[in-house]
């Protein structure tokens, strides 16, 4: 009985290409880790030897982050990951900018760790202009110039897009910013280890990136913050992360995510060319082989692991659920809002209507996936969407229309 259910579950397929909602640690992150779980479990900020060890391999790890950047290792704070770094970056520059000015720019497709923080914000007093994007999801750089006010204090814009993969135009955002002496933050939770990314060229001054987008341990991540940058203290307390953000560091955590960022930087190149192969040939057959949809996003200015799709007639819930039952795991948007009926705000931003944007798809590829599993989930994708077009009143009347 035993053996046949192990059979049973070896047949059944499992291709997981959700790799922007998380991705598994890898390997050698959990190896790099273990010790710091059990033998090496030492408080850092204890004075004895043992301890001090521990604060030594904190350093170390802050140095392997911040020349993934190109900053320096003082300018890295380790944070419990992307949220919160969003949300330290806006509410201790309003908090400490407040008496320059209360006017944030940010724009109508960042995370919802923006879009909230700008809007609490706005009831401390402060203005929020949300900046329109192109039909690719493209910042326009002329709309950010005339948004500029002399109040204006921080810019805030996503490295790339988390739904549709669309990369903005962070170097010319990031020069716009320094030109006019505003502070520019950038959410770099999707791009961070898939792109090269350097903070003096692109002008960046606060970035945020998480552990777990790049086969790293969740709940930790960083925040950078350019040295001469007067931000207010995040949480109270100790004297950790140069008392900027006081609580005993997780020194297993920290650990695991700057292994993930030495091999992730490691092996960029390679797996940035083999996942956006994947990207487009997922793209190309879709697009030839099933009517009637349209692909989001910026077509090449994109994350290489990226693919959004949107399939008239259809809700893409029940898409999900039987790719579900195919094993597929996918998603139809940012896993934070997968609890909600409310079509996606960044489809929504680049015009699409309410119909079309309930049936979109989203799949984000990762290195361990492969050319045989991707003919799969065309197959399974194709046989879905006709099944569910069959079901459904307005595909029947179009197509006696048609």
């Amino acid at each position: 009985m035993g053996n046949r259910m192990e059979n049973h579950m070896e047949e059944k397929r499992f291709i997981y290409l959700d790799h922007a909602a998380t991705t598994p640690a890898r390997p050698e992150v959990v190896e790099a880790m273990l010790p710091y779980f059990t033998e090496q479990f030492g408080n850092p900020s204890s004075v004895y030897t043992f301890s001090q060890k521990n604060k030594a391999v904190i350093t170390e790890c802050r140095e392997k982050v911040a020349k993934s950047l190109n900053a320096k290792s003082n300018e890295i704070y380790f944070t419990a990951g992307g949220t919160e770094s969003d949300n330290w970056a806006l509410k201790a520059t309003a908090e400490a900018y407040a008496n320059k000015g209360k006017h944030i720019i940010t724009t109508k497709i960042e995370h919802h760790a923006i879009l909230h923080t700008a809007k609490h914000l706005e009831g401390q007093g402060f203005e929020v202009t949300y900046l329109d994007v192109d039909e690719n999801g493209v910042v326009k750089l002329e709309q950010l110039k005339q948004a500029i006010r002399p109040d204006t204090i921080l810019i805030s814009v996503m490295f790339a897009n988390n739904e549709i993969g669309t990369v903005q135009p962070i170097k010319e955002i990031g020069e716009i910013a320094k030109e006019h002496g505003i502070i520019f933050h950038t959410d770099a939770v999707q791009a961070y280890g898939q792109l090269p990314i350097d903070v003096d060229e692109y002008h960046i001054d606060m970035l945020s990136a998480s552990g777990h987008k790049l086969n790293g341990p969740k709940g930790i991540g960083f925040l950078y913050i350019r040295t001469g940058l007067k931000l207010r203290n995040f949480v109270h307390g100790g004297a950790q992360e140069r008392s900027r953000r006081a609580g005993t560091e997780n020194v297993t955590g920290i650990v695991g995510l700057a292994k993930a960022v030495e091999i992730a930087f490691d092996t960029m190149e390679e797996r940035s060319k083999k996942e956006s192969e994947m990207r487009d040939y997922l793209i190309k057959r879709i697009m030839e082989e099933i009517p009637y949809v349209r692909v989001n996003g910026h077509r090449t200015n994109r994350l290489p692991n990226n693919v959004n799709i949107s399939f008239q007639f259809i809700e893409g819930e029940s898409l999900l659920i039987m790719l579900d039952m195919a094993g597929i795991c996918a998603s139809s948007g940012s896993a934070c809002t997968s609890g909600s009926l409310d079509p996606s705000h960044v489809l929504l931003a680049i015009g699409l209507p309410h119909e079309i944007a309930h049936g979109s798809l989203r799949l984000t590829v990762g290195d361990e996936n492969t050319m045989e599993e991707m003919d799969y989930v065309v197959e399974q994708v194709k046989q879905i969407v006709q099944r569910l077009r069959d079901m459904s009143p307005l595909y029947e009347d179009f197509m006696k229309k048609n």
